[in-house]
């Protein structure tokens, strides 16, 4: 009944004037470059999450899992949405269903991005002992599975928490050769930055000259002028 229901709603505003040319964000060659805005999808969320919210958790989530494994883009990420407007009932064991979802549905930087920052990064800060969960995936060959061990640090860090696993899994992913790996722990660091800025800053020195200058660049962002000056300062 909601999946028809969402439908309906994609339908309606399925028009030009709330088209986005997503292809412009990617590297690879996307199917369907373009698709509905960001905020007409969250309207869109919001509206019909309204008909399910007073359901039981269980209920919820079994709704979420089945959106997300549907293999169409939108349900996704509804599915990640509404199980990020149930995180306050979250329980340890939910962990497991959102990894599953990273391991089989996320095929890009955006998904990624949207779970990782959305029900894996608030299930982390509720529970950080699943830290140890998100560094196993650290030497994953799934590119997406890496970036998510940095970025699903990033709520957690800006509750200012798990400090140290940022630098314990920055110092796994520092020389990974893959560019969206490194913006992603360079994305944690700067996040960081924000709360921490002198341990950071101390980080990046120590590192730099191992560290690749995409994953530094991030890194610093935040930092003060003169500093982000010697962190990109070559040492001859």
């Amino acid at each position: 009944m909601i999946i028809t229901k969402l439908r309906q709603e994609i339908k309606k505003y399925d028009k030009p004037e709330n088209w986005l040319n997503y292809q412009q964000f990617f590297k690879e060659k996307l199917e369907k470059p373009y698709g509905l805005k960001a905020a007409v999808l969250r309207k869109i969320s919001n509206q019909c999450f309204r008909e399910i919210k007073t359901s039981p958790k269980k209920e919820i989530l079994a709704c979420c899992d089945q959106l997300v494994n549907s293999g169409e883009r939108y349900h996704r990420f509804f599915g990640f949405e509404w199980a990020l407007k149930i995180r306050d009932q979250y329980s340890a064991g939910d962990f497991k269903l959102f990894e599953s979802w990273l391991k089989k549905q996320v095929d890009n930087w955006g998904a990624c991005d949207h779970i990782c920052c959305g029900p894996i990064g608030h299930h982390v800060k509720q529970f950080p002992e699943m830290v140890a969960r998100t560094k196993k995936w650290t030497p994953s060959k799934n590119r997406w599975l890496r970036r998510a061990a940095a970025v699903s640090l990033i709520i957690p860090v800006r509750n200012k928490l798990l400090l140290d696993e940022i630098f314990i899994t920055a110092d796994i992913l520092l020389t990974d050769s893959d560019d969206m790996v490194q913006k992603g722990y360079g994305w944690i660091l700067k996040e960081a930055s924000n709360r921490f800025p002198e341990k950071v800053f101390a980080y990046v020195m120590a590192n730099k000259a191992a560290m690749p200058r995409t994953a530094l660049r991030y890194a610093i962002e935040k930092l003060p002028p003169a500093k982000r000056k010697e962190a990109m300062k070559k040492d001859w």
